[in-house]
């Protein structure tokens, strides 16, 4: 039987600090790996929270910026509580009640990639 696993979306960054400044200290991601060819080239790196694993990369080849990607999260308002009392300074994001019974979280992160978070509304 043939298995298919989640997917692992890749998103274009264009300044480590400020990645890791969104990524580890505001949605509080952990850094799995890290690759460079050589010193003073492109980053890529595996980032982890919970079940969910994203993938960021300096490298222009590797895609474009201004993706989105939806994840799903389990309890949407403890997150959004979380987030809120960071205060992070170019993100305040708010919870929407959708027509199509979800509650979403958007947050764009420095480089246009869009991050949605979400979850039924029961959740």
């Amino acid at each position: 039987m043939i298995k298919l696993c989640p997917p692992t979306p890749i998103l274009r960054i264009f300044d480590e600090e400020k990645a890791r400044e969104f990524y580890v200290e505001f949605l509080g991601f952990s850094v799995n790996w890290e690759h460079r060819f050589e010193d003073n080239f492109p980053l890529y790196m595996e980032l982890l929270r919970d079940g969910c694993t994203l993938h960021l990369t300096e490298h222009h080849g590797d895609c474009s910026p201004g993706a989105a990607v939806r994840i799903e999260t389990q309890d949407i308002d403890a997150f959004h509580a979380e987030l809120s009392a960071k205060d992070y300074a170019y993100a305040k994001p708010g919870i929407e009640e959708t027509p199509w019974n979800m509650k979403e979280m958007t947050i764009t992160d420095p480089f246009g990639n869009r991050l949605v978070f979400f979850a039924n509304k029961g959740s």
